[in-house]
């Protein structure tokens, strides 16, 4: 336990105090809400209380007055958003003291702001931290966050920085002198946390287990992964290499983390205290059958100022829902497939997890330095390789994606000195092209 911690963990909870526990009441409630499921007349209370209160102060959602339950509401995108941005908002709105956004980056689709009040904020802070907690994280702890950091867009300031002790690392450049500068880093400045994208913890991961890297002496208590999926493989090597399992989480900028994963759990528990979770089927408006895959839906029951009532977040994925002997609702995700438009199918049809495509790339490592999968068409795909011209077999590579795209694949290998990476740290390795899907 370092100092700094300490005395960061003393100032919070000190002026939290003084305020009247607010902050630390809504984090322990969240919490205990997250582990112990929620109660169905909170699930009717908050979207009747949502639904009340959008038809009564939003332009856009005034004309579902007669709408009767959440169903009859309509399934928004980000594109709808933006094309009914200026009627979405609650009135008055402008009139707060304070009005906050939260920026998606426009990685994966369309750069999207979502306004809210100072309560929202708060709700989407203590949820980061009750989602953390939940997994042994301690208040203060110093966390050093892996982004593509961007002056003028992302960053934070100095004394932003200094008071939540959080280090910006930046992943723009995940070749091996940046990884090597990046560990250096981490040890270094004492880093306890690690917040970072799937694909750059695979690639630190492979680094270290690559180059032998004794990891013993770092500080690291605590490895904490966004964005898109896990691989197993990764998961697993860095169980091997710091002593302790990663921690797997699912959210997004606009709302906040909707779904964390609990100890060894292999689903993700959804927070159903802030909101509420559909999946949709992938070509309708309607509710997908139990254990069938789809679209990722969620209702925010917090956000006063700019309502997202069904929103389609362009994720996929499949739920489960139960409810235990004293009658509280638990959701689980039991897979996350990521972004539609990163969905591929096999030649039969049927979805492909993005675990396939980054578990291929872990066993051609040395080889191929990166690889993205297109899918054109039913059977046809693109094969993006940046490799080692001089090592690689293409036939065994493309044998690898066969496995999983189907006998009937027609792979076309294209040869790329490099696959940037997004705005958001996120380096796709699939990509679907195919108009019908």
């Amino acid at each position: 336990m370092q100092l700094g911690e300490v005395l960061r963990r003393l100032a919070f909870n000190g002026l939290d105090a003084l305020q009247g526990g607010k902050l630390n009441r809504l984090k322990e409630v969240n919490k205990r809400e997250i582990v112990q499921g929620v109660t169905p007349e909170y699930i009717d209370r908050r979207i009747e209380k949502l639904l009340d209160y959008a038809r009564e102060n939003s332009p856009y959602y005034r004309k579902y007055k007669g709408a009767e339950c959440l169903r009859d509401f309509p399934v928004l995108n980000k594109g709808d958003y933006l094309e009914h941005y200026e009627e979405i908002p609650c009135e008055g709105y402008s009139n707060k003291e304070k009005i906050y956004s939260l920026s998606t980056s426009g990685s994966t689709g369309t750069p999207f702001t979502v306004i809210c009040d100072g309560d929202k904020m708060n709700r989407v802070n203590m949820n980061f931290i009750s989602c953390m907690e939940l997994n042994g994280f301690r208040m203060g702890m110093k966390r050093g966050e892996f982004r593509v950091w961007i002056p003028g867009k992302n960053t934070i300031s100095s004394w932003k920085s200094f008071k939540n002790n959080l280090l910006m690392i930046d992943i723009s450049n995940m070749g091996d002198d940046a990884l090597a500068g990046i560990c250096r880093r981490i040890q270094r400045e004492k880093i306890q946390v690690l917040v970072s994208y799937s694909s750059a913890l695979t690639a630190l991961s492979r680094y270290i287990s690559r180059n032998k890297i004794e990891v013993k002496d770092w500080s690291v208590e605590m490895i904490f992964a966004m964005g898109e999926a896990l691989p197993w493989d990764t998961y697993h090597l860095l169980t091997e290499e710091f002593g302790f399992s990663p921690v797997r989480s699912y959210g997004n900028n606009e709302n906040g983390f909707i779904a964390i994963q609990l100890g060894e759990e292999k689903g993700y528990t959804i927070d159903l205290y802030n909101f509420y979770v559909e999946i949709l089927k992938l070509d309708n408006d309607e509710p997908a059958s139990p254990g069938e895959l789809g679209r990722i839906v969620v209702t925010d029951y917090y956000n006063k100022m700019f309502p997202m009532i069904r929103y389609d977040t362009g994720d996929t994925g499949i739920m489960e829902l139960k409810t235990d002997k004293k009658g509280r609702v638990h959701g689980t995700l039991t897979e996350i497939y990521g972004r539609r438009g990163s969905l591929l199918f096999n030649c039969k049809g049927e979805p492909l997890s993005i675990h396939v495509f980054m578990n291929v790339l872990i066993h051609l490592e040395g080889i191929v330095h990166q690889a993205k999968c297109i899918q054109w068409d039913r059977t046809q795909y693109e094969l993006l390789l940046n490799a080692d011209r001089e090592k690689i077999k293409e036939e065994e590579v493309v044998g690898l994606y066969r496995r999983y795209l189907g006998e009937e694949a027609d792979i076309r290998v294209t040869y790329v000195d490099e696959i940037p990476i997004q705005a958001s740290g996120k380096r796709m390795v699939c990509e679907n092209r195919w108009k019908e899907k």
